[in-house]
């Protein structure tokens, strides 16, 4: 009997795994795929998040950035907020993961190739094939099947929004700002996060499900930029709306995109992963973990607010072709909200 077995080997899980092995609670992370896993990722991280990796005590080589910049596809219009504390770091998915996997190691985790497909909980374990532990932390991604095996999965069918996807491609140019820059065309927004000093991520939000070169063709600004460049493989990602009902069930916490997820816009992704990885061993290592629940609440406000609300914003006719135009008009209330993410 082990006192944590995290499913899920991804920054979500791995991040909970340190926290717990930190802590001296013997931990398993449950994962199939061998490390690092590269993803569809914006792979920017906000300055929480940047806080949060040194907490774990773990290094990563990236490419700083000291705010965002909203711009319309044609670069007429834009608006930009910078940080007022700490920067943000934009970091290959394969280099952030490669990090955690690391740092785990360091501190003690284990390590089991596997999936939890024969997941059994008592009143006293939850049980996965040869492996019993007191508690488990589910970090199985976007579509995670625990959530889905737990009952705790709410398909989401809303006619006023529709589903939204990801795409992510890496451009060999060299970052033209010190910002993460947000595009804003009709239907879709590109993120552009430089994440060496010779590459830039490209990732494009949106609800229509175009090959990624179609996707680029709305933003003749941001192609003009690009410049030709050489481009490595497409990452997709979605639908990325994901729903659960509850982030505790029994012995199981959700952290991460299983405990539901709402949009990319706000790019917290990662620092949602870590905050709610660490709420949850923090509710564990003191025997509190029906309490994970007001604390992911707790956690997660900001970006559930401010994210629904941009989502609305987006989605609306009369709002959604404007939002670069009323970010430029009103600077203190773009800064306000890019900072209060930032935290």
């Amino acid at each position: 009997m082990i006192d944590l077995l995290v499913i899920g080997g991804g920054p979500a899980g791995l991040a909970a795994a340190i926290h717990a092995a930190r802590a001296g609670l013997s931990t398993t992370v449950l994962e199939p795929r061998r490390t690092p896993v590269d993803k569809a990722c914006g792979e920017g991280l906000m300055p929480g998040a940047v806080r949060a990796l040194a907490r774990l005590g773990v290094t990563v080589e990236g490419h700083p950035f000291h705010g965002i910049r909203y711009l319309e596809a044609d670069g007429r219009r834009a608006a930009e907020a910078r940080f007022r504390a700490g920067h943000g770091l934009g970091v290959r998915r394969t280099a952030l993961h490669a990090a955690l996997a690391a740092r785990a190691e360091q501190v003690g985790v284990r390590h089991a190739a596997g999936r939890a497909e024969d997941l059994v909980l008592t009143e006293q374990a939850v049980v996965v094939g040869q492996l019993a532990a007191r508690h488990a932390v589910a970090a199985d991604g976007l579509h995670s099947p625990v959530r889905r095996a737990l009952g705790l999965h709410r398909p989401v069918a809303d006619a006023r929004r529709p589903a939204r996807y990801g795409q992510r491609r890496h451009f060999a140019a060299r970052p033209w700002s010190d910002l993460v820059e947000v595009y804003w065309s009709r239907h879709a927004e590109a993120y552009v996060t430089p994440v060496s000093e010779r590459t830039v991520g490209v990732a494009v939000l949106g609800s229509q499900r175009l090959p990624f070169d179609r996707q680029l063709a709305q933003f003749p600004d941001l192609l003009e930029r690009l410049g030709g460049a050489e481009a490595g493989q497409v990452r997709g990602a979605g639908p990325l709306r994901q729903h659960a009902t509850a982030r505790v069930h029994g012995r199981v916490l959700l952290v991460g995109d299983a405990a539901g997820y709402l949009d990319a816009l706000t790019g917290e992704g990662i620092a949602i992963a870590l905050a709610s990885a660490e709420a949850a061993v923090r509710c564990l290592t003191t025997d509190r973990p029906g309490a994970y629940e007001r604390e992911w609440r707790r956690a997660t406000r900001p970006y559930r607010l401010l994210t629904t609300a941009l989502l609305a914003a987006r989605q609306h006719p009369a709002i959604g072709p404007r939002i670069v135009r009323l970010a430029a008009a009103a600077p203190p209330l773009f800064r306000a909200g890019v900072n209060v993410l930032a935290r």
